[in-house]
């Protein structure tokens, strides 16, 4: 059965996600050619194709284009065939679009602060990725890389992510300069950010998870005043062990300073969480 949910998932839509997806690795294509090159911004596959390139003056593509069949063998060892399958197309078609995009290093940016460039790189990389993630493929090179170690390793996959880039990233200083690894490291941490605003989009709304001894007060300030709905879930303290009561509720962000300053006039000592909710469906 999940199988099934699995192989329909991946059916939907699937033309206009494999667009996505081409768009997404000609994006990070042409922001590695214009910009990651340009101040040697090291991470991924890419990054070794900078680091490699430097050394022995080989193309950055064939290097990425080495590196991804490498990693790809080592997928087919450790991950199996299933998962490499889903890696295969991203890990071919991105050194190509490298290639193509080659004529676009040329381009003179160099009325650009460095800083500016790498901002510009960062931002073009992350809506790639983004688009990458969001249509449900990969572009292959240290995305494998991190599968492995996520699961040999027994860490999350973020945790896999920044341990291999980082990696990469730290040869930077011996091949190039420490402005250069610092340049990498900014450039690695804007990235992350706006490839999980092109995944998840920007939060419109606020879920609250509220524990209060004014359960009835609150839950009327909420319904009557501020007109949410609520839903009221049990939980158990992990170290009384005492049952207790929380109020979950989404609400738009722009109510979000009358709902927290009203929960708090209500029950000065109510204990809440509050966390994006960049998605809301069902319900009445």
């Amino acid at each position: 059965m999940s199988n099934d949910v699995i192989n329909s998932v991946y059916r939907k839509n699937w033309i206009k996600r494999y667009l996505e997806f081409v768009i997404g690795l000609i994006v990070l294509a042409v922001a590695y050619n214009i910009f990651a090159i340009r101040c040697n911004l090291v991470y991924g596959a890419g990054g070794i194709g900078i680091l490699v390139n430097k050394l022995t003056g080989l193309n950055p593509s064939l290097i990425i284009l080495i590196c991804n069949v490498i990693l790809l063998g080592c997928s087919l060892v450790f991950l199996g065939v299933d998962s490499t399958k889903k890696t295969v197309t991203g890990s071919l078609l991105y050194p190509l679009f490298v290639k193509l995009t080659e004529p676009l290093t040329t381009l003179n940016v160099n009325g650009l602060e460095t800083f500016m460039v790498v901002l510009c790189a960062a931002i073009l990389s992350g809506f790639g990725l983004g688009l990458i993630f969001k249509s449900g493929y990969t572009s292959g090179g240290t995305d494998i890389l991190n599968q492995i170690v996520s699961k040999y390793g027994k860490m999350s996959m973020g945790n896999a992510m920044y341990f291999t880039d980082f990696i990469i990233i730290i040869f930077s200083i011996f091949v190039f300069d420490l402005p250069t690894f610092v340049y990498s490291v900014l450039n690695l941490y804007i990235v992350s950010i706006i490839t999980d605003k092109v995944v998840l989009g920007i939060s419109s709304s606020k879920a609250f998870y509220i524990i209060t001894e004014h359960e009835t007060e609150i839950k009327k300030y909420i319904t009557q005043n501020l007109s949410h709905g609520v839903t009221v879930l049990e939980a158990r303290g992990g170290y009384t062990g005492n049952v207790e009561k929380v109020i979950m509720c989404i609400i738009p962000t722009k109510e979000y300073y009358v709902f927290k300053e009203g929960i708090k006039m209500i029950d000065e000592n109510a204990f809440f969480v509050v966390t994006d909710a960049y998605e809301v469906s069902g319900g009445a």
